[in-house]
């Protein structure tokens, strides 16, 4: 197997549990009981992204970080954080019950650009001696999400036995194996962009914000009558010069 094939990997960008499952993207059948799990609440909608209560702010400006040690408290995340633009918002997930951190929070940006800083630059940074992950918030911003709690969810740790691929630590590997297009297009799933593949060593752009037409529309009517406004100083400034010459 050659380097590139090695390095050549994609990404996810909408979330089937039973291909998030898959080290190459292609498989049609759910691995573990995790994934079947996942597959019956994605199929019965039994999960709301939006229904979270204590879910606020923009999720173009959020960013989610993880592997936190369990010491790491608001402050000195915010403090962390603080490094790559001003923080709005932050929420560090605790327990219910015992208030202890579960490791991992939201932080949220003034600006996307902010958003982005530290989704490229934080990521693999330490925060209280511990290497933390950095991804854009998935739970608003991937079609078909499903987290970890029911199955799904991005990355985890060999020891689990649930690995999901397709996400920023864990990307698809290229398919070394014939792709099953008329099963992955059955189960609705995207199939590997043959030809288009990043290397690992590429950083996979979070979603952007798509601009409403309505905003297109009015961004093109205040255009307009900016050079109408132009066009009529102009001709303003163009008669008073005939005037004073005909003086």
């Amino acid at each position: 197997m050659s380097n590139a094939n090695i390095n050549a990997v994609f990404y996810a960008d909408t979330y089937h549990p039973i291909q998030a499952g898959s080290i190459d993207g292609t498989d049609t059948l759910p691995h573990d009981n995790a994934v079947y799990r996942a597959v019956l609440c994605s199929a019965a909608g039994l999960y709301d992204p939006f229904g979270d209560p204590k879910v606020i702010g923009d999720p173009y400006c959020t960013v989610f970080v993880g592997r936190l040690s369990r010491l790491t408290d608001e402050e000195s995340l915010r403090k962390a954080m603080s490094k790559y633009g001003t923080v709005k918002n932050l929420r560090l997930v605790r327990h219910i019950v015992t208030g202890a951190s579960q490791g991992y929070a939201f932080v949220e940006y003034e600006t996307e650009r902010e958003m982005r800083r530290a989704y490229e630059d934080a990521h693999h940074s330490l925060i209280d001696d511990h290497e933390v992950i950095v991804d854009y918030y998935r739970q608003h911003l991937m079609p078909g999400w499903i987290p970890r709690r029911l199955g799904g969810g991005l990355g985890g740790k060999k020891e689990s036995g649930q690995l999901r691929f397709g996400g920023r630590e864990r990307p698809f590997r290229a398919p070394l194996r014939p792709i099953p297009y008329a099963d992955l297009q059955r189960l609705g799933i995207p199939p590997p962009p043959e030809g288009r593949y990043m290397s690992r060593f590429q950083v996979p752009s979070p979603p952007r914000r798509h601009r409403r037409s309505a905003d297109r529309d009015d961004s093109s009517r205040k255009h307009h009558k900016h050079r109408e406004h132009s066009h009529q100083q102009k001709k303003r400034s163009t008669s008073r010069d005939y005037d004073f010459l005909d003086h």
